[in-house]
């Protein structure tokens, strides 16, 4: 084979060579986009989830809070009652020992 032919086989082997490391490193450049536009996808569905996970338990806690809050109420509730209840039941023996301390100073002072 004589040295032009040779020499033309090379440079265009070269070419050939060049032509595929371009396709090569376009092929990366255009995986390395899609790549990061898929982490940047992951990347909002994640924060996506976490917000609506956030808001779930904020939401539990706030009925958990309120069921609370209202077991709370009818508790001191029902005490009250209780207190207000005995309080009447003992109006009378009150009134009775009143009476009788009244009429005690009153005694004393004759």
């Amino acid at each position: 084979m004589p040295r032009p032919e040779v020499l033309e086989r090379i440079k265009s082997a070269e070419d050939e060579a060049d032509e595929i490391v371009a396709l090569a490193e376009n092929d990366r450049d255009e995986r390395i986009a899609e790549a990061r536009k898929r982490a940047e996808e992951i990347r909002t569905e994640a924060e996506q989830e976490a917000q609506e996970l956030k808001e779930r338990r904020l939401e539990e806690a706030r009925e958990e809070i309120d069921a609370e809050c209202e077991q709370v109420l009818e508790q001191g509730e029902q005490e009250r009652e209780a207190l207000a209840e005995r309080a009447r039941d003992r109006v009378d023996e009150v009134t009775d020992h009143v009476v009788e301390l009244f009429q005690e100073d009153v005694h004393a002072q004759t």
